[in-house]
């Protein structure tokens, strides 16, 4: 038997947590199933790297569903930037008085 740990995550904050046990040998798509998922047409992978549906499970082994991006991060990363100023953040944030930037 393979003892897996499914995790999918509908929706942002919320992370549904699934214990599976399954006859050896094991596929990344019966261990879903068994869940009551289906991983058609999204990305899956074991422990944070992404594999295929046919990838063989080991015992202790954590299957992830992901969900398809609704931002893309760098365009996020840009507006959280220009909405915080370039003085009150990363390096910038707690600068000595009279120091140059970066420092």
């Amino acid at each position: 038997m393979v003892d897996v740990l499914v995790w999918h995550s509908p929706a942002p904050g919320q992370v549904l947590e699934c214990t599976v046990h399954l006859p050896q040998p094991a596929t990344v798509a019966q261990a879903l199933q068994a869940a009551g998922l289906s991983g058609e047409g999204q990305a899956c992978g074991i422990w944070g790297r992404v594999c295929d549906a046919a990838t063989l499970l080991q015992t202790g082994d954590r299957v992830e569903l992901y969900r398809p991006l609704t931002v893309d991060p760098k365009v996020a990363r840009r507006t959280r930037f220009a909405s915080q100023g370039a003085r009150s953040t990363g390096l910038f944030a707690k600068r000595r008085l009279n120091s140059k930037a970066g420092y």
